[in-house]
């Protein structure tokens, strides 16, 4: 799959080596210039549905049920590769210093009704509900956040680049 950008935080940890891979996968839903997004209440902004690949999970089965846990989505077809973003940044636990992160996207398609997602607790926590949202407005939200909020996640800046990409290539 291609490297749609790679990134390292700047004051990433000079012990690189001591590092950890963490594989997600990320959907690419649209109607129009509408696409389904995450709103997580807790950092205020919008992400691409997806997440962590279980051990021994492929990407194309991890797609399908991230997509069904974080949105409802079912019937996932038309399933192809749009691209990787890679990421390293510091890790916060004693056992790795840096977290190397890949996050595969995929565009696909589901059914129009959305079923009742089966979000984790920290994922009800953090007030994440998914949503339909023009990408245009999706991208001024996120760079709104990334200029004005203390409250912004770490993958912002990773799901602002992805949208835009989006509407780059597929609008």
């Amino acid at each position: 799959m291609r490297i749609l950008k790679s990134t390292k935080v700047s004051d990433l940890h000079p012990n690189i080596d001591n590092r950890f891979t963490r594989k997600a996968t990320r959907a690419i839903v649209m109607k129009g210039e509408e696409i389904l997004l995450l709103f997580t209440e807790r950092y205020h902004d919008y992400s691409l549905p997806g997440g962590g690949i279980d051990e021994g999970e492929d990407h194309i089965s991890g797609l399908i049920r991230e997509l069904r846990e974080e949105t409802g989505a079912h019937s996932v077809t038309n399933i192809q590769e749009f691209g990787c973003y890679e990421e390293y940044r510091n890790w916060y636990k004693a056992e790795f210093d840096v977290v190397h992160m890949l996050s595969y996207c995929y565009t696909c398609d589901i059914d129009a009704e959305l079923l009742a997602p089966k979000l984790e607790p920290h994922e009800l926590q953090n007030g994440m509900q998914a949503l339909w949202l023009n990408i245009h407005e999706a991208i001024k939200h996120n760079e709104d956040v990334i200029k004005n909020s203390h409250k912004k996640g770490l993958s912002i800046e990773r799901e602002t680049f992805l949208l835009k990409r989006i509407v780059t290539e597929l609008l």
